[in-house]
């Protein structure tokens, strides 16, 4: 008997994404072409996503938010019916999570925008990235817990709980946790341009690639090359990175349809798409047990449920065409590495 496949059902936020995705490139003026172009992402993924055909991954969409200037939070975000008070219980901050960064809007909806009002938590060793930041008005910085270092000009501020700075934001700044402890800091943006987003300078992917330390894993059979299926490999290849540099290699076992040989494997379609059910997710839960301390997990395909299940478990999966280990992490380490999320079946 045929199978009729079912269309995936797309969340509300999906949705948004997809709108607010052809919203912003129109309002920049931008082709399809163009922003493939600036964003380094394909053409055809870009159509997929604005048409709701594909669910964006959070790389490609920190890849997106850097190619137009914005902060990745924009994404997510209605529009705003702008507000002249702004209550934010401390339950319901709107929070985006950049690597290992946590950033809360205070001030989401404020009529202007004219005043941006953000929560920061730091990792030990997390900065702003390899550029300088520079924009238009004003910053104010108050740190509430551990250290954070702000460079300013050729000066340097070490600020410390209870300490504070002010100054002009177009003098080129820019700031770390220079400490071994989780720092928090509160930041108050004051652009006089109402056409400048200081956030989109404060806040964008370089978090993810620039962090101190962190771990990738590569499904693959050799510890060469990219496994084509993600069900099937038989190990993941778990790199350690340090300051964009990859300082160890470790081969670790990894679960497969194998293990799940006494179970029924068939391709059950399900309303909410395949492999997308919970016993799925439990499957997918314990295949990644092996990995619960790595950032991102590179493949060269996989299901749809397997993606959705990587990400709930704070693994940002990456779907590469590339079958070298090697040059998929170099072009991972530089910014570079397309998720072709179009691969997903």
């Amino acid at each position: 008997m045929k199978k009729t496949a079912i269309e995936p059902v797309w969340t509300p936020a999906e949705v948004r994404v997809a709108h607010k995705l052809r919203e912003l490139r129109m309002r920049s003026g931008l082709s399809l072409r163009a922003l493939a172009d600036r964003s380094g992402l394909n053409i055809n993924t870009l159509s997929l996503i604005e048409n709701g055909k594909t669910s964006p991954s959070v790389s490609t969409l920190q890849q997106l938010a850097l190619a137009l200037n914005i902060s990745i939070a924009v994404f997510f975000e209605s529009d705003p019916v702008e507000k002249s008070v702004v209550y934010t219980p401390v339950d319901k901050r709107p929070q985006t999570s950049i690597g290992t960064t946590q950033m809360q809007n205070l001030g989401k909806d404020f009529s202007g925008n004219a005043v941006q009002p953000f929560l920061v938590t730091l990792q030990p060793g997390v900065n702003s990235g390899d550029r300088v930041i520079v924009h238009t008005g004003y910053e104010y910085v108050f740190c509430l817990s551990g250290i954070v270092e702000y460079h300013i000009n050729d000066d340097v501020y070490l600020l410390e709980q209870g300490d504070s700075l002010l100054f002009e934001a177009n003098l080129p700044h820019c700031w770390k946790n220079s400490s071994t402890e989780s720092s928090q800091f509160l930041i108050i943006l004051y652009p006089t341009d109402v056409n400048d987003e200081p956030s989109g300078h404060h806040f964008s992917k370089e978090h993810l690639i620039q962090e101190v330390s962190m771990k990738i894993a590569v499904i693959t059979d050799d510890g060469k090359t990219i496994s084509q299926h993600f069900g099937r490999a038989a190990y993941y290849l778990v790199l350690t990175i340090e300051e964009g540099k990859v300082v160890q290699r470790e081969m670790r076992p990894k679960m497969g349809h194998s293990q799940f040989s006494g179970e029924n494997h068939a391709e059950v379609v399900t309303p909410a798409g395949h492999g997308m059910d919970s016993a799925s997710h439990t499957k997918h839960t314990s295949m990644a047990g092996t990995i619960s301390d790595c950032k991102v997990l590179l493949c060269g395909g996989m299901g749809m449920g397997a993606y959705d299940s990587m990400r709930q478990l704070n693994i940002q999966p990456v779907v590469t065409d590339l079958s070298d280990i090697d040059a998929a992490v170099e072009a991972f380490i530089s910014g570079k590495l397309i998720d072709h999320t179009e691969l997903l079946h």
